[in-house]
């Protein structure tokens, strides 16, 4: 397949209808969407296949996937890491970043459909997993990234997952005050982590190796829009060498010739943010080389081996090429989701809290 350019109020509905059926056919009927028919699911991956159905229309299945999250949370307002069979795989713990993504895609068929009741009807699973979240930000501003079977706190933060979390919870704010909600104690909080994220590295990989080879600690501060303009510009092309690889995709990690198509859809959504316009288009025109016959996507590529590995096709990797079509297009209300940020951001304020 040649390179294809994705340009605005063009979404390829055609080359993407088997993609979204894809998501559809690996979808069990309780509404879970687990990584590929047989396989686990996690919170954070479903929620991203789930976007990718509200992207497709398939608003009924994707409301499906939000009751799955609804019946499966837990009184505390948390997911287990991973589910097989509706069973959790394992109670080890449960991951911070995985619980917060529910108010993005909640947030996000809001945007899309303008569904206010069904704003109101989620809202409730929302404010309990960011109050469990909130629960193990550090007073340094950062969340921990995981809580044991016993509630205690796994007390380190990763750069991605607190990034993760800053979007997140700016979703749920969003979602309090659409419907006429005060959300001050998640803004404060979400000032505090930003201030943190863009200051205070040192707060972040204390206990393990920093985790600087894995690109997604290079672009998600810029995909979840804790640096912006010219500073994104700048964050990009101080690596875009050591992880992109042409005509091929982002590599997962800077030291392995292994590509992810989620990766590179997810660092095309960074370079929009980040004003790259023509960068994110030559990106993610790349991938469609890595589209099967059924319309799923294989998760990565060994480029200097040749291969497809591993040998399987994610519904998050379809989700997260629904998302940055929809970026690319601007196809449906929620297009500039990830590109742009709709909480001002006052490092005063986020001082002075964290000071206090």
């Amino acid at each position: 397949m040649k390179n294809l350019l994705f340009s605005k109020g063009f979404f390829p509905e055609s080359l993407l209808r088997p993609t979204v059926n894809y998501i559809l056919q690996t979808q069990l009927p309780n509404g879970c969407i687990p990584w590929f028919t047989g396989g686990k699911a996690d919170p954070w991956d479903h929620i991203e296949a789930a976007m990718g159905l509200t992207i497709g229309g398939e608003y009924a299945a994707a409301q499906r996937a939000y009751e799955w999250l609804v019946q499966e949370q837990l009184s505390d307002g948390s997911w287990w890491a991973n589910y097989l069979d509706d069973q959790p795989v394992d109670k080890n713990h449960r991951e911070t970043n995985f619980i917060a993504y529910i108010a993005t895609g909640i947030w996000h068929y809001f945007l899309v459909t303008d569904d206010e009741s069904f704003l109101h009807r989620f809202f409730p699973a929302v404010k309990k997993a960011i109050n469990f979240v909130l629960h193990y930000q550090s007073p340094t501003g950062e969340i921990y990234w995981a809580v044991a079977e016993d509630g205690s706190a796994k007390k380190d933060a990763l750069v991605t997952a607190s990034s993760s979390i800053y979007k997140s919870l700016e979703c749920a704010i969003l979602c309090a005050e659409q419907l006429g909600l005060s959300a001050s104690h998640w803004r404060s909080a979400h000032q505090q982590l930003g201030h943190t994220l863009r200051n205070h590295p040192e707060y972040f990989d204390r206990t393990w190796e920093p985790k600087t080879r894995f690109s997604m600690d290079w672009f998600y501060p810029i995909l979840t829009g804790v640096v912006e303009g010219k500073a994104a510009q700048q964050r990009i092309e101080t690596k875009w060498h050591t992880f992109v690889e042409t005509n091929v995709g982002c590599r997962c990690v800077s030291d392995e010739p292994w590509v992810t198509v989620a990766e590179s859809c997810e660092l095309t959504l960074a370079l929009l943010a980040a004003g790259e316009h023509a960068k994110a288009v030559n990106l993610f025109s790349w991938l469609h080389q890595f589209m099967d016959v059924d319309g799923g996507y294989w998760t990565g590529f060994n480029f200097r081996d040749q291969v497809i590995w591993p040998r399987e096709k994610t519904t998050w990797t379809t989700g997260a090429i629904l998302l940055a079509a929809d970026a690319l297009t601007e196809h449906t209300g929620a297009a500039r989701l990830f590109i742009s940020s709709s909480l001002p951001y006052n490092n005063t304020d986020a001082q002075l809290h964290s000071e206090h």
